[in-house]
């Protein structure tokens, strides 16, 4: 195979600005499809300067190609959008599922491994295919528990899939050794069972050693043993490209281009990849069961109801990995989103806050980012958090600085667009705000309290909350932004947000400041990037 396809590493945000600036000695680089299905902001403009220099994969975790009552049409529709602008070398998905009727549940749940789900999974992978235009890859993962309904291994299923689908593997060679680790299951004889040309892609990547279990974690070095299984399946499989995954207490991009060093050098020898095959169609089948487990097991980690655990081989206490990495995800979103807010609840309490509004809110949308939309109107009805009336209109406006950052790109007014209107436009005219612009308002002194948590501000904390408070989110250059702003002004951008015009959006804002300077305001507005561009 062509070096330019060998090794390769995944883009993180972290290192954004390293690959920007010096452009490191990579083969090819892999992001994760759900971080990149609104083709705008800063995500996206790296994506689209880097992909001048290196090939990419998009690699999925949100189709839930296995749930059997949980697969959400519309995302696959944005998958497929994603792909044809993104025209990736590779796409991959898991062999897992993650929804049932409707909650999201954000991890790789393991599948079980039988004739029925086998028909499930062929009818996705052959849908999403057809969807797609082209053949995807399927990812084997790491499974904490296994089930009694078994009737093959993983490496049967897998190569079934190929036979029937005409899919590739993605092979995580980290997986088959966390696998072998915790359930007896033979590294060695699962690369056996898999036939030379049905792997499109190598994972290699680290593990988290625990008491319990040996968990996938992705925040450490490669293991030797997992080395090892590596080399045997270059010699099995061939050279086909390999990627050194690493998502949790991120490195510095040295550290992770020294272990992608190390896949070079092992697979430098090796044989060609053989090319993947393309098979027939599968055959449909119905799945009662498999939706039955699968809700037994969102409930066991939703609601404690262990209904499942009969179904299920292995520790049962290994149950709790599953439930903690949702909570987890639940965790990390929100606290993502929603920075000043667990800065003033305390970390211990926004975590049983997360884990409160997951079971009253199951995320409903495949893409994590999303969740938390109804966080605010939650913690306005939520008792334990009522001494702190300010805080729902906090989440408001940290929300509006979320969503901002996935906003649509547009271009922004510029000064001289705005000088080039007559007196007559300025009364007429109609200046609409730009996408990522939106407004907040609040009884509460909740802008000048969340400057005061930004690091560096300057900012103290105010000294009354009961203060009226106003700001205009904003994404200038790329990034997310709090502009506070005064009665007046905002009275003006509202009337603009409702299709007002400039005449009559500045009769807004004099009916509340007789002192008003609309040329102070046209200034900030241009700057910050507040109103789009006219039409030509």
């Amino acid at each position: 195979m062509e070096h330019a396809m060998r090794v390769g590493v995944g883009l993180r945000a972290p290192h954004y600005r390293q690959f920007l600036e010096q452009r490191p000695a990579l083969d090819w680089l892999e992001v994760h499809t759900e971080n990149f299905l609104t083709p705008s902001g800063w995500d996206w403009h790296v994506l689209q300067q880097l992909r001048r220099d290196y090939p990419f994969s998009l690699h999925g975790v949100g189709l839930g190609l296995g749930s059997a009552r949980g697969f959400s049409d519309a995302h696959l529709e944005n998958v497929r959008a994603l792909v044809q602008r993104v025209e990736p070398m590779l796409v991959s998905e898991h062999l897992s599922w993650g929804a049932v009727q409707g909650r999201q549940l954000h991890d790789l749940l393991p599948i079980v491994l039988d004739d029925e789900h086998l028909d499930l999974l062929c009818r996705r992978i052959d849908r999403v295919q057809h969807a797609l235009g082209r053949q995807i890859l399927l990812e084997n993962v790491s499974a904490y528990l296994r089930f009694h309904a078994d009737s093959m291994s993983e490496a049967q299923f897998m190569a079934a899939l190929v036979q029937r689908t005409g899919c590739a593997l993605l092979l995580d060679v980290n997986n088959l050794y966390v696998n072998q680790c915790n359930h007896g299951e033979d590294a060695l004889a699962a690369l056996a069972a898999i036939a030379p040309g049905s792997v499109g892609e190598i994972h290699v990547a680290g593990h988290l050693v625990t008491p319990l279990a040996l968990v996938d974690h992705h925040g450490a070095a490669v293991a030797p043993e997992v080395w090892s299984l590596y080399q045997a399946a270059l010699g099995r499989f061939g050279a086909v490209p390999t990627l050194v995954e690493w998502d949790t207490d991120i490195p510095p991009l040295e550290v992770l281009l020294g272990e992608a060093a190390k896949a070079r050098v092992m697979a430098r020898d090796a044989a060609p990849a053989l090319a993947s095959p393309r098979a027939a169609l599968p055959v449909q089948a119905s799945l009662a069961y498999g939706s039955t487990i699968q809700a037994d097991f969102a409930d066991a980690l939703i609601a404690h109801d262990m209904r499942v655990l009969p179904r299920l081989k292995g520790n049962p206490e290994r149950l709790g990995l599953y439930r903690g990495n949702l909570t987890a995800s639940w965790d990390k979103a929100l606290s993502a989103a929603f920075p000043v807010v667990r800065a003033l609840m305390g970390e211990e309490f926004f975590t049983a806050l997360a884990r409160a509004y997951g079971r009253a809110h199951p995320s409903a949308h495949p893409d994590l980012n999303q969740f938390g939309h109804t966080f605010a109107d939650f913690l306005a009805s939520f008792e334990h958090v009522a001494d702190y009336p300010y805080l729902p209109d906090m989440a408001r406006l940290e929300w509006l600085l979320h969503r901002a950052h996935y906003a649509a790109d547009a271009p922004a007014l510029g000064m001289a667009a705005l000088a080039a209107l007559t007196p007559e436009q300025i009364e007429s005219t109609g200046l609409p705000l730009h996408p990522a612009c939106a407004l907040f308002a609040s009884r509460w002194a909740v802008v000048p309290l969340w400057q005061a948590h930004q690091p560096g501000s300057g900012f103290d904390f105010p000294e009354q909350l009961e203060v009226a408070s106003h700001a205009a989110v904003v994404r200038p250059r790329w990034n997310s932004a709090v502009v506070p702003v005064g009665a007046s002004t905002h009275a003006a951008l509202a009337q603009l947000a409702q299709h007002a015009t400039l005449g009559e959006a500045l009769d807004a804002a004099f009916d509340l400041d007789e002192q008003f300077d609309v040329a102070a305001n046209f200034r900030l507005w241009i700057a910050e990037g507040m109103l789009a561009a006219l039409p030509a």
